[in-house]
Order: C-alpha cells, then sequence, then structure tokens
C-alpha cells in the first residue's frame, strides 16, 4: 500500500525523523485556515500517488493565507495524470540550502535491502540514475543487521556527504531505517532531504510503500488505506479474505493455490488468442479450502465484474479433495441464484476426481460445462467470452 505524502509525512514525525509542520485541507477555507494556523510562508501541495506534481501545477508556494485559499481553489479536482485530486496539504516552508536524496527499499533480486543516496535531490532520481549513476550511492543493507551506526556511516561517505553534514544526515538515515522497519514497508524514500539555512537536516518530501502482508500485525494500517479509491470488487475480496486481484480482461478465473493460478491465466491468455483475443479478468486464489462458502465469495466477485463474460474455475485436488470441490460450486450456485448468469467452465483433477466429476454431471447446472484438461478448459472458457461479448 502506497502512502500519501502526509501519510508519510505524520509517520515520520511519529518516529523522531526531522520534518517540518504540515496540515491536511480538502476545502480551500481550510487551506487558509491552515495556513494561518502555520504562519509565514507555505507550500500548498496536491496529495496524489503519482509523481510530476510539480510540472503538472499540484504544487505552489503561498506568501499569504488568502494564496493559499486561490492555490488550493486551483489544485483541488485538478487531473494529475488519471489522479483527481480531493486533499492538499499545507507544509511549512523551508530556507532550502542543499537538497539531497536517500532511499531504502526491499531488493527482491538479490534478496536483501537497498540503500540509494545522494548529494544531489530534488530532482528525478530515476533521471540521475540513468545520466549519471556515479552520482547515486547504492549501498547493500543485510537484513539481519539493518542500518546500524556504521553502515549509516557507509552510506553517508559512499554518497560523499561534507563532513560538516555527516552527524545530521546519518542521525535522519537511523531514523527513517527505524520506519522501514518497525512500519514494515517496502519503501521508504525521502526527496529532497535538505540542508536548511541554519544547518538543519529536514525530510521535506516522503514515500512510503507498505508491506499488506505485514497487515496482520499493524492494525493501524488500516486507517491509511485510501478506500475512496479502491476497486470495489477488490474491496469486496479483501473483506471475504480472498486472494484477488482484478485484470482487463473478459474470463474469470478461480484455482487452488497461487501457481495453478498463474499458470491458469498463461493458458488462458494464450487460448484466447484464437478466440478474439480475449483475455483473463482476474487472479483468484481460493487457496487449500474450497467450502461453499468460499466458493461463493469468489464467484459473487468475479461475476459482478461487468467484464467477465464466463469464468474458468481450475482446481487440483488435494488436501481438499474433488468431490468437497464441486459440492461446493453445486451448493456456491444455489446460494448465487438468479446472480449467478454467466457460464462457468470447471476442470477437476487430482484427489477423488472421477467422484466430483460425477458430482458436477449429476447437478447438471445449464451455466457449468466440464473440461478434462486445463487446455480444453481454457479453449472452452475463452470461446464461451468471445462469444457473448
Amino acid at each position: 500500500m502506497d502512502l500519501f505524502e502526509y501519510q508519510a509525512r505524520d509517520m515520520f514525525e511519529a518516529h523522531g525523523v526531522p520534518v517540518l509542520a504540515g496540515i491536511v485541507a480538502h476545502t480551500p477555507e481550510e487551506a487558509k485556515a491552515a495556513a494561518e494556523k502555520i504562519g509565514g510562508v507555505v507550500v500548498v501541495k496536491a496529495q496524489v500517488k503519482v509523481g510530476g506534481r510539480g510540472k503538472a501545477g499540484g504544487v505552489k508556494v503561498a506568501k499569504t493565507p488568502d494564496e493559499a485559499f486561490s492555490y488550493a481553489s486551483d489544485i483541488l479536482g485538478m487531473d494529475i495524470k488519471g489522479h483527481t485530486v480531493n486533499t492538499v496539504m499545507i507544509a511549512q516552508g523551508a530556507d532550502i540550502a542543499e537538497e539531497f536524496y536517500f532511499s531504502v527499499l526491499l531488493d527482491r533480486a538479490n534478496r536483501n535491502y537497498l540503500a540509494m543516496c545522494s548529494v544531489e535531490g530534488g530532482m528525478e532520481i530515476e533521471v540521475l540514475a540513468v545520466e549519471r549513476p556515479d552520482a547515486l550511492a547504492r549501498v547493500a543493507v543485510d537484513p539481519a543487521v539493518g542500518i546500524d551506526q556504521a553502515k549509516a556511516e557507509e552510506i553517508v561517505d559512499a554518497a560523499g556527504f561534507a563532513p560538516e553534514l555527516r552527524d545530521g544526515v546519518i542521525n535522519a538515515i537511523l531514523k527513517l531505517w527505524d520506519v522501514f522497519v518497525k512500519e514494515d514497508a517496502t519503501l521508504v524514500e525521502v526527496n529532497p532531504l535538505v540542508r536548511t539555512g541554519n544547518g538543519d537536516i529536514l525530510a521535506l518530501d516522503g514515500k512510503v510503500s507498505l508491506d499488506e502482508n505485514a497487515d496482520f500485525r499493524q492494525p493501524g494500517h488500516a486507517e491509511l488505506e485510501d478506500k475512496a479509491a479502491a476497486d470495489p470488487l477488490e474491496a469486496k475480496a479483501k473483506a471475504n479474505d480472498l486472494n484477488y486481484v482484478k485484470l482487463d480482461g473478459q474470463v474469470g478465473i478461480i484455482g487452488n493455490g497461487a501457481g495453478l493460478v498463474m499458470s491458469t491465466l498463461d493458458v488462458v491468455a494464450y487460448a484466447g488468442e484464437k478466440h478474439g483475443n480475449v483475455k483473463p479478468a482476474n487472479f483468484l486464489d481460493i487457496g487449500g479450502g474450497a467450502s461453499a462458502a468460499v466458493m461463493a465469495a469468489g464467484l459473487d466477485v468475479i461475476l459482478n465484474d461487468e467484464q467477465v463474460k464466463s469464468v474458468f474455475v481450475n482446481v487440483f485436488g488435494g488436501i481438499t479433495a474433488c468431490d468437497a470441490v464441486a459440492n461446493g460450486i453445486v451448493k456456491a450456485l444455489e446460494i448465487l441464484g438468479d446472480e449467478a448468469n454467466k457460464p462457468l467452465v470447471v476442470r477437476l483433477d487430482g484427489n477423488n476426481v472421477e467422484e466430483g466429476r460425477r458430482i458436477l454431471a449429476d447437478a447438471n447446472h445449464p451455466l457449468v460445462t466440464l473440461a478434462t484438461t486445463m487446455d480444453e478448459g481454457a479453449d472452452k472458457a475463452a470461446e464461451l467470452a468471445h462469444a457473448a461479448r
């Protein structure tokens, strides 16, 4: 889950990272009141989860509360790369002398963490990394050790900070590492990290991505979710503890086990090339159990996707036998009733497969077509989806 800048700022402050005052506003009137409360020069900053706000006109310096009101009026409702601005942050102005960059992220390829740091911040770091890679220090971080004093010093020295800046930047890096670990983040980024005219080191703009797999031990993270922007189908699936990701296709997919579902997506995409180029509509892993309730919840989510024209249920019976899965499908269709209105292709294999197929055959539901192999099922589901377009 990616956070808005104001959420990252608040999280930084909670962990002792040096930041400036910031107040959220949803209306121009609230923006003016926030500017009056903070006092002095403020910055009106659009809150969207996308870069390029400044170039799009979403960041403005206001010298008076009236200017903050005017800029907020212009920015609220603005479209920035497909994201509508519903909130602005009124941030305290800073006397910026120098701008730096720092981030720490999960490096999946090397199975560790990676810290990146530069004495040249405030610009698009991707451009700097490509055009002048030597200007961006990359320091591997051992997950078993993390960023301690010695590692923070290594990062600062690799980036080439002046001696008089070392202590302040090291302190900020250690606090940002605290955010990364204690909040179960996969990314903590500050651009720019600045030195002010009086020598203070401050985090002016933060970006944080949180690991949703750690939600079970981070109950407070639920309050950070942008529910207004969440896909309603993904929200419904999450409420039912389903592993679901919406895609832009026409064939709904249900399987048990992430590996099987991923393979099913590939097979359906390949089969769809012969049937009007239809594609998978989702990833949905029902896991090891396929009870009627779980199957009904999964079908309910998929069938409510207007793009879905057919559904492919691809299950390999293991711990949960195929007869239990078949009973789950039959009962799920009974539970859904008229809401089940799109063709289902079902392929069962594995433990007790013959009994599972018999149960579905005996049920003789008009929407259900049995397939023997995964290729056959994918082809039939793609054909049905194409015919219903």
